[in-house]
């Protein structure tokens, strides 16, 4: 296992986040294992997702003429996904503090936080909705890709550089994603509807905030850094298919659901949009894990991820027109095996690292001192 080495540049995480973190660690006992706390952070988002599943079920909670979210579970959202990003900041201090950190901390907080992207796209999306004042959900589709394709080009910039330059966009839309619940839960979302400029929208605001970081800061940087290891010699592949074989398996998931969502019989990603997020974001979120483990080892990227197969299959059928009337079961039973067969990975490699360092993943205490 290669030594952890990451950077973190970013004004708002040194001067205020981290200043921040600082204090809120010494709350936490010795005892606590860091682990703990990036899982708990990490349950919080989820809570966040299902909490807004049951009061937004199809994104319109947020449209004239429709029962709007409760003002208090803005309030309870906006601070549990604080809480979250406190805690996910607060996790690698609680390691360093408890002379703790593993490879096993490095993975399970990246890897959790690939699958957090999702979530927390997902879930400020419903201030917005996809009524007449909101973004299609098409385009809340391209968006999600935006925030995943930044998250994998920071990994990406470590597989060929070995260092992960942290992106700025992550502590800056956390913080604003925060307040914006917040201010949601006290002007209620029908001051969304009003133009803040002109006739520029919050929707027009939120859009070119998340698509305007990626493209002005998250690229340029992760372009520049490569460049820097490219002119200093020091980049780990000199071949340029080998550097890019982390995007492979990504871009062939974003086709693939491109197909899918343009040949769909039904309109999958109208009728069922909250679960196709889903289905893309776990599975997304297992090609992640498998590059951060493969950087982590200092091994060869795998080119395809087998979950694409599944999907390119139940494509094949959708596209074939033999059993539209099933196609959101099919969505459904793919989800499931993605689910399911995410997790069964994620335990089997926290297990064997705990095996092989001889470590608990949620304790400090050794396995053979009891």
């Amino acid at each position: 296992m290669m030594e952890y080495s990451a950077v973190d540049s970013n004004p708002l995480s040194l001067y205020v986040m981290h200043p921040f973190w600082n204090t809120v660690v010494k709350i936490f006992p010795t005892w606590l294992a860091p682990n703990l706390i990036t899982f708990c952070g990490f349950l919080l988002l989820v809570f966040n997702f299902f909490l807004m599943a049951y009061f937004d079920p199809d994104f319109y909670a947020s449209a004239p003429e429709h029962v709007h979210v409760p003002n208090k579970v803005w309030v309870m959202v906006g601070l549990l996904n604080f809480i979250a990003y406190t805690l996910d900041g607060v996790d690698g201090k609680q390691a360093r503090r408890t002379k703790s950190s593993t490879p096993l901390g490095e993975l399970f907080d990246h890897g959790l936080d690939s699958w957090a992207c999702m979530f927390f796209v997902v879930t400020v999306y419903s201030t917005f909705g996809r009524g007449p004042n909101g973004v299609s959900v098409f385009v809340l589709y391209l968006l999600l890709w935006v925030v995943l394709f930044s998250f994998i080009l920071s990994h990406w910039e470590k597989y060929n550089t070995g260092i992960l330059f942290l992106p700025w966009g992550y502590d800056i839309s956390q913080v604003t994603i925060s307040i914006v619940y917040i201010v949601t839960s006290i002007v209620g979302v029908e001051a969304w509807y009003e133009p803040f400029l002109f006739n520029f929208l919050y929707r027009d605001l939120f859009t070119a905030m998340i698509i305007g970081c990626a493209l002005t800061v998250t690229l340029p940087m992760s372009l520049h850094n490569y460049y820097k290891a490219y002119s200093s010699k020091t980049l780990k592949h000199d071949s340029f298919y080998e550097a890019m074989l982390p995007f492979l398996s990504p871009v062939l998931l974003f086709i693939l659901c491109i197909v899918w969502i343009f040949q769909s019989p039904s309109d999958i990603l109208e009728t069922h949009p909250r679960l196709f997020y889903f289905m893309v974001g776990t599975a997304f979120a297992n090609i992640s894990c498998r590059l951060i483990v493969c950087q982590m080892s200092s091994t060869r990227c795998q080119p395809l991820n087998w979950m694409l197969l599944p999907l390119a299959l139940i494509i094949l059928v959708v596209m074939s027109g033999l059993i539209p009337q099933y196609e959101t079961l099919l969505l459904y039973l793919l989800t499931t095996i993605i689910t399911l067969a995410h997790i069964h990975y994620g335990v089997g490699v926290v297990n064997q690292l705990s095996q092989h360092f001889n470590i608990r993943p949620f304790s400090l205490r050794k396995p053979n001192s009891d």
